[in-house]
């Protein structure tokens, strides 16, 4: 198949609707990014694709297509069915703009969206993109990609969805990493004792030097 695509677009044919409907989502995936970008973006207003199955390269390249060919529904209620098959590839900055438009996405659209673009979703963006359909999260608390999405949130904007997601940072805490030093008993203990008596004087004379540089 994948041979077969080539010599199509060798003998200088074009992926248009026709073709792209041949390919069919069976032989999406077989299509490199030379292939998917000489895609006309009109000719997804007439095939039926679903490249959930393909690389993230593919997906993310489709959805540009897409976002192209229903352009100009962008505004209107339809758009969101039109462009949906394509939201695995849909940046973060689209996926926060749609969240604003009430579009009730399921739970299973969600967690196959681009990790990089869910990862910079708010927790009330979340709501806007699953409406009705928000309580369904919670059982996906302890599964990825909602897991490592709540880790980065705040509990307090968690608990306002009102769900019983939990697993949030606190508010006031940070963490903290612990630098490591050598064992006292690695060296003398009158080392260590003038090392420590040093070292408020040294730290004083870099910032010094920081401050005159």
């Amino acid at each position: 198949a994948s041979a077969a695509i080539k010599r199509y677009m060798e003998l200088g044919n074009a992926l248009n609707a026709t073709a792209l409907n041949a390919i069919g989502t069976r032989y999406l995936c077989l299509l490199n990014a030379t292939q998917l970008e000489a895609i006309d973006p009109p000719s997804l207003r007439l095939a039926s694709l679903d490249p959930s199955a393909c690389s993230q390269e593919t997906k993310n390249i489709l959805y540009q297509k897409a976002k192209k060919a229903f352009s100009d529904q962008h505004r209107l209620p339809a758009y969101y069915e039109l462009i949906l098959p394509y939201l695995g590839g849909a940046p973060a900055a689209d996926l926060k703009a749609l969240s604003k438009d009430n579009v009730n996405m399921n739970v299973t659209t969600f967690v196959a969206l681009r990790r990089d673009s869910l990862m910079l979703l708010t927790p009330s963006e979340v709501q806007g993109l699953l409406g009705m359909n928000l309580p369904e999260l919670a059982p996906w608390q302890n599964r990825a990609p909602v897991r490592d999405w709540i880790l980065q949130q705040k509990q307090s904007e968690l608990d306002q969805l009102h769900i019983g997601l939990t697993g949030g940072t606190q508010e006031g805490y940070i963490n903290l990493v612990t630098p490591k030093f050598p064992a006292p008993s690695s060296a003398p203990v009158g080392t260590v004792a003038v090392a420590l008596q040093l070292l408020p004087a040294l730290l004083l004379s870099v910032l010094v030097v920081s401050s005159l540089s």
